[in-house]
């Protein structure tokens, strides 16, 4: 038999235990001597510890819920009248830095007083807010959130 004859994989054989000397796993078959362990019959559970109170039983548990969904960033009203008569959307607001990033859902606070017509096509705004964006003559539209574009496509495009 050559090196590269040799079959080798993942498809090893269990060890069969308990059939005598010859076998090398005779006698107690791996079990040790005496005590519960090495009897037939007896399963422990996972958490068992001898009779002692199991760690996960004595610590306490973890109450309430906390969500995954990531909270909406805030603008505030006041800051739109940096847009005078422009469209506002994520990709403007992330660019003159009132978000931290363009592809999570925004929302419109009413603080301050808009003094400037403003188109804004974001996720969400307070009532409050549209109530006044449409006082100055402006238009609120809720649009999807912007989904970014992935490293795979984005490398298709550029061949």
């Amino acid at each position: 038999m050559k090196y590269n004859e040799l079959q080798v994989g993942s498809n090893k054989d269990r060890k069969r235990v308990g059939r005598g000397i010859s076998g090398g796993g005779g006698k107690t078959a791996g079990r040790g001597t005496k005590g519960q362990n090495s009897r037939t019959g007896k399963k422990l559970r996972p958490m068992f510890q001898g009779g002692q109170r199991p760690l996960a039983q004595a610590v306490p548990k973890k109450r309430g819920f906390k969500s995954l969904k990531m909270p909406a960033q805030v603008v505030y009203l006041d800051h739109l009248n940096a847009f005078a008569g422009k469209m506002v959307d994520n990709a403007v607001l992330f660019e003159e830095g009132y978000i931290s990033t363009p592809f999570h859902s925004v929302k419109v606070i009413s603080r301050g007083e808009l003094s400037v017509k403003v188109d804004l096509k974001i996720q969400a705004a307070s009532k409050s807010a549209i109530e006044a964006i449409q006082k100055a003559g402006g238009t609120f539209e809720k649009v999807a959130t912007p989904i970014r574009e992935s490293q795979k496509t984005a490398e298709k495009d550029a061949k």
